[in-house]
């Protein structure tokens, strides 16, 4: 049975997965998770290996309204896994709707660090450890034996796990009955793919979000951002399907790679592409949003359309964007374009006198010194990770897969994280600790255009700390 089919009598027994998808903020810590991560590593291969057949709502082949899948898996499937990692609405609204229609076979789960809402704390809760770019291998290990065996319990005992029916004893969980007037099903976004730009549009009407998102993914990872930004849209486009097609709802992960694939296509140009990119992310609220992602895509757009000539104005948006997005998240990559900024504001009539400059850069050089301690920090834990995948060699597959993948994206961290820690010694004039952590960098051997990144803005730096060394006391 394919993921699109919903449940029915004598069909394989399915588990209904309620939770986000994407990297999505935490709000409440300022970090990023990546939910793919948490369904295809810690529950689709648990579910799968019982026998049951495992669907995510943007697995699910649909053309119309989604919310009528969905509520048909709410009610029908066998078992539903709720993950409410990152306190996602939509999830505590579905669950909400699993409890109120039926008594049993509801699974709760989250990451760690959510603080659960006061009317779940009677609702067990299983939690795993996210890191937010990884997931530890021997954490995906642990938590699926723990979901392993919570499932197995689950499907044999007839316990009630539905806060309303353990406290309303009499109430009967409904039945759906057939409607004999009932229509086909509403057309919503059967245009999607017609609107979309050409390079999606070859794509089959009936792939699902899923398939959609993971090409968009895989071209960016190739650098192909033209169609990745084709893909995106016809995400952006199936997702804001509801009820005559006219849902307002607007998913940010969807939004941010579409933004990310638009400004990167430089069609057709550059100035062109960075206005909208901006124009989309000002869908989601710009001026008030507090997710680091999307303040900090903003300040990369603005300070690339200062770059292209185009006003001191947007240097000052940069600045304040990627200030928002450090102080939120005390992460190195918004710390370290922040610092940079302000030393290329010296060199504006932003700074109007000595003294804005001098403040400027002690600011920088103060940031640049928070950044290297978050540095220090993340490469610990990175070689700590790393150490204890080294013991997992004799491992058999999948574990070996896992592990390997894991190293991969251990290693592409440890670079940013080096790079941005050879960036803050060069901008502290610590040249020795430079050369070290960008030779470690190199050693990794990663892809040219990474260093090239880093080469060119380490090189206009390097002009303004000649321009204005003497400010703070420099030969």
């Amino acid at each position: 049975m394919s993921n699109g089919q919903v449940a029915s009598s004598g069909q394989s027994k399915r588990c209904f997965v309620v939770m986000g998808f994407g990297v999505k903020t935490d709000f409440a810590t300022g970090r990023k998770l990546d939910l793919d991560k948490s369904y295809r590593l810690l529950i689709k291969p648990v579910v799968e290996e019982k026998g049951l057949v495992c669907v995510r709502a943007d697995e699910i082949r649909h053309s119309g309204a989604i919310d009528v899948p969905m509520y048909q898996e709410l009610l029908d499937s066998h078992v539903v896994i709720a993950d409410l990692s990152t306190a996602n609405p939509n999830a505590l609204y579905e669950l909400g709707v699993r409890h109120a229609l039926r008594p049993r076979t509801t699974i709760v789960i989250s990451e760690n660090k959510l603080t659960y809402p006061f009317d779940l704390n009677h609702v067990a809760i299983s939690s795993y450890t996210h890191l937010g770019e990884a997931i530890d291998f021997d954490e995906v290990m642990r938590f699926r034996q723990l979901l392993g065996e919570t499932l197995e319990a689950v499907l044999k005992a007839e316990k009630t796990d539905s806060p309303i029916y353990t406290f309303l004893q009499q109430l009967v969980p409904p039945i759906l009955q057939p409607h004999p007037l009932a229509g086909p099903p509403q057309p919503g976004c059967s245009s999607a793919a017609a609107a979309a730009p050409t390079a999606a549009a070859a794509a089959e009407p009936d792939k699902t979000l899923a398939t959609i998102v993971a090409q968009g993914e895989l071209a960016i990872q190739k650098g192909q951002f033209i169609q990745a930004k084709a893909f995106f849209a016809l995400a952006l486009q199936l997702h804001q399907c509801g009820p005559g097609g006219d849902n307002p709802a607007r998913d940010p992960y969807l939004v941010q790679r579409l933004v990310l694939a638009t400004y990167k296509s430089k069609q057709p140009d550059e100035i062109s592409a960075l206005n909208e990119a901006l124009e989309l992310l000002s869908g989601l609220g710009l001026d008030e949003s507090n997710d680091p992602e999307t303040v900090g895509l903003a300040g990369a757009i603005e300070k690339r359309l200062f770059d292209k000539g185009q006003g001191e104005d947007h240097l000052a948006k940069a600045i304040r964007y990627y200030g928002r997005g450090y102080y939120l998240r005390s992460d190195r990559y918004n710390g370290i374009n922040l610092a940079y900024l302000l030393n290329v504001r010296t060199d504006t009539p932003l700074d109007e006198s000595s003294n804005e400059k001098i403040a400027d850069l002690v600011w920088a050089n103060r940031l640049r010194r928070e950044i290297l301690l978050l540095c220090e920090k993340e490469l610990a834990d990175l070689r700590v990770r790393e150490q204890r995948l080294a013991t997992l060699s004799d491992k058999p597959t999948p574990a070996d897969t896992l592990a390997t993948e894991q190293l991969i994206g251990g290693r592409e961290q440890t670079f940013w994280c080096l790079v941005t820690k050879a960036e803050a010694h060069f901008g502290l004039g610590e040249m020795k600790a430079y050369e070290d952590a960008r030779a470690a960098a190199n050693a990794l051997g990663l892809a040219d255009w990474m260093t090239q990144s880093m080469d060119e803005q380490i090189g206009k730096l390097k002009v303004l700390m000649e321009k204005h060394s003497s400010l703070l006391g420099g030969s």
